[in-house]
This record gives structure tokens, sequence and C-alpha cells, in this order.
């Protein structure tokens, strides 16, 4: 049979070879793929895997010296953010995705909340009631986090601002990928030395990223580390709108890493304020008190000073001479210093009417230096008379 002269003739290798050339020169370097794993299993070192969605599949490779490298391998059914390029073989036509990073997908990351939730709601890990209180005013706190970093610098200074007088115990710590063990061995190691260290409470922390990136806190062991932690645990992971199997378990969750310092720490300038309010209200009081005791002080002196013996018998020497002003005020005699006088007659009796003397009877006239006696000669009666 003759060929078409007009058509391209090519070997096998040949047309391997142009495809080769042809996906080389017409496709991205690196691509970002989406997909769910299956049976991935481990051959002489590397990691070979099917990438599937509900359409398609691929076949996907992690060499050997790129395995070591990756924060998350998967398992079967896990949903997979790829980063990879495309490895196509002449030699036999074959195509496969060669995987340079990959990450849980945010689908995948949320299978595995829900899972690891529903295993310890039941167990009464997550009821708020078991939440234990926060020390007031802590001697010592740790702080597990990624060093260097911005939440560990935003949060030193932060305590430094709020409460200088705590100790701050950094334990570095990784905060992305398959980490879990080393953050359960440091958490072990501070529950160990936390009565040597006088550590009161603990605060695992994170700054932002992905939810992606915050899937190794869903850990369901080291949740129930966390949860049988003997200190109060703070929990600052991501941003505010993300939330963790971690931040369920711990006795306080907070939406960032600083608002975890802020809320085990005490504010000093309030603390100041207030105790400038309490100092006022107690001088407020003390002055109050005084006051009430001085008067009362006051009342007791002045009755000691009543009742002392000096002070009766002048009072009493008082009300003596009132009562002889008073008897004096009321004696006759004051009349007879006036010009009055007191006429009596012989028997002694007083005289109040001239009906009661007639003429030659001796009478007595008492006026203010003495007595007259005198003989009545004659009586005129008055014009009543």
């Amino acid at each position: 049979m003759n060929g078409d002269p007009g058509l391209p003739r090519y070997s096998v290798a040949e047309l391997n070879q142009a495809i080769a050339s042809l996906l080389e020169r017409g496709f991205a370097p690196r691509f970002l793929l989406e997909a769910t794993v299956s049976r991935p299993q481990l051959k002489k070192g590397h990691l070979w895997l099917t990438l599937v969605d509900e359409q398609a599949s691929i076949s996907g490779v992690v060499w050997a010296s790129q395995l070591n490298k990756l924060s998350f391998q998967p398992s079967e059914g896990d949903g997979v953010q790829v980063v990879g390029k495309l490895n196509f073989w002449a030699s036999r036509a074959s195509l496969c995705v060669q995987i340079l990073d990959l990450r849980p997908s945010l689908s995948a990351v949320l299978r595995q909340f829900e899972r690891v939730r529903a295993l310890l709601e039941p167990e009464g890990l997550l009821d708020p009631a078991c939440k234990r209180p926060l020390p007031a005013m802590p001697a010592a706190i740790a702080l597990l986090t990624s060093v260097p970093s911005s939440a560990l610098a935003d949060m030193l200074r932060t305590a430094q601002e709020r409460w200088p007088a705590t100790r701050i115990h950094v334990v570095p710590i990784p905060v992305q990928g398959a980490v879990d063990e080393q953050i359960r061995a440091r958490l072990a190691e501070v529950i160990a030395r936390a009565d040597e260290l006088g550590i009161e409470a603990l605060v695992l922390a994170r700054g932002g990223g992905s939810r992606e990136d915050l899937a190794v806190f869903d850990n369901e062991a080291l949740a129930r580390d966390l949860a049988a932690c003997p200190l109060p645990v703070v929990t600052g992971l991501g941003h505010e709108d993300d939330t963790t199997i971690a931040d369920l378990v711990a006795d306080y969750r907070a939406a960032t890493p600083t608002a975890a310092v802020v809320a085990l720490l005490p504010d000093r300038q309030h603390l100041m304020l207030a105790l400038q309010q309490q100092r006022a209200l107690v001088r407020q009081a003390v002055s109050h008190r005084l006051q009430q005791e001085r008067f009362r002080l006051t009342a007791i002196r002045e009755r000691l000073v009543a009742l002392h013996p000096r002070q009766l018998l002048a009072n009493a020497r008082h009300q003596l001479e009132q009562r002889i002003e008073l008897l004096q005020a009321l004696s006759p005699l004051r009349l007879l210093e006036r010009g009055f006088a007191l006429l009596h007659g012989g028997d002694g009796q007083l005289v109040r009417s001239v009906q009661q003397v007639g003429s030659g009877d001796v009478l007595q006239v008492l006026v203010a230096d003495g007595r007259i006696n005198t003989v009545v000669q004659t009586t005129e009666p008055g014009a009543d008379g």
C-alpha cells in the first residue's frame, strides 16, 4: 500500500518523540491540579498513585528524592492539590504527572475535621462545660509556635506591653505538614517541666495561612494530648474564621495569636486605673469612717466632761443659784424694796382691810429695812368700802 505522499511519515519512535516535543513546547512547565488520590503505593522508594476526578484519571509519581521533602503524604481517597509537571516517556508513549509538591485540598481537610470531631464529641472532650478558667495573673506561660515568626514577635510585644511581670517561655514547634508527633513531643516536654518553671498556662499558636495549612491541628492524637493537658490551653491558630479541632478542645479559643496573649495576660493600664479607683474609694471610706469616729469621740468626751464631779457640782451650783434667783424674784421683800410695806395687826395677822382694825389698835408696819410700831387713830374706808 503506497501512502499518500501528502501525509507525514513516522516510525513509532519518531511519533513518540514528536508527541514529546509538542507537549514540551505547548504545555506549561508547571501547573496546579485538583484531584483525589487513588491506589497510592510505594515502589523502590517512589510514591506511585492515580489522580482522579469524576470523569477522568491520570497516573502520578513522587520521586524518592522529593518524597522526603513533602509535609503531607496522602492516603486513599484524600483530596489533594498538586504542583506538578508532565512527564512523557517517548519509548512507550507513557504520560505521567511528576508531583513536585502535594497538599491536602480544603475538602479533604474539612472531612478530616469532621471525622475527628465525630470521634471526640461523644467523649465530652469538646464540652464547653469542661473548659477550665484561665489564671488571672500567671507567673509564667509557654508559647508553642514557630520560631522565628511574625506571630511570635507580635505575641512577645503584646505580652511586654500588657503584663511584663509574666515570664514567657518560647517553645519552638513546626506548624505545617505532618508534624503532629513533633508538636506532641514538645507539648509533653512543657507539661513535664511546668512545675519546675512555674508555668501556669500554655498558648498553641500559628500565624495566618490557608485552612489547608492548619490541617495538623485537626490531628486526633494531638487533640487528645491537649484535652489531657493539666494546664489551661489557649489556642491562636490562623485567622478569626479558621476553626480547628485543637480550638474546640482548648480551654479558650482566640481568633489570632496576639488575641491569645490578650486573653491570657491582664492589661496593666486597665489594672492601674482600677487600682486608682479602688484607692480613691478606700480613701473616701476611711475619711468617712474617721469623721464618724471623730464625732463619736467628741460626743463621748462631752459626756465625760458633763459627768465629771466638778462639772456636776458646777451644774448643781448653777441650778441652786437659778432657784435662789427665782425665790428672790418671788419674795415679798422685793416689793418692800420698791417702797411697799406690810401691815400686821396686834395678833400678827396681815391686815388686808380697814375693817380689820379700829381706832387705838397697835399695828406693826414691815418695811424693807425694819419694823415700825404705830397706833391707829382713825380709819377711812375707801370708795369701794
